[in-house]
């Protein structure tokens, strides 16, 4: 399946338009890696917990927005945003959300 941020396909007609679709998810984030991520936030550096966690939580979210767009008989999805938001009490959840428009393309 081709996903692009663009909005059509080079080289490809888009003969059909089978909706918006969608890919989130909620991932919470839990104490150890936020003890490592205070930890390099004191001393310096990246937090390669928090970037693991925000990595796998983009990819879900697109595998996701991939399965519905097939499962509408797509073959492409065009027009692809990438949302982050925190959420919960203590802004301990992740959010992130995939979407675009499906499409059939010749």
């Amino acid at each position: 399946m081709i996903v692009t941020t663009t909005p059509s396909v080079e080289g490809k007609k888009i003969t059909q338009y089978k909706g918006i679709v969608f890919g989130e998810v909620v991932s919470g984030v839990n104490l150890l890696k936020d003890f490592a991520a205070g930890l390099s936030n004191i001393f310096g550096g990246r937090s390669g917990s928090y970037e693991d966690e925000l990595i796998n939580a983009r990819l879900n979210a697109l595998k996701e927005m991939e399965y519905r767009a097939l499962e509408l008989g797509a073959n492409a999805i065009v027009g692809v945003d990438i949302d982050y938001e925190v959420l919960g009490s203590d802004n301990g959840m992740l959010m992130v959300t995939a979407s675009g428009t499906a499409v059939f393309c010749e």
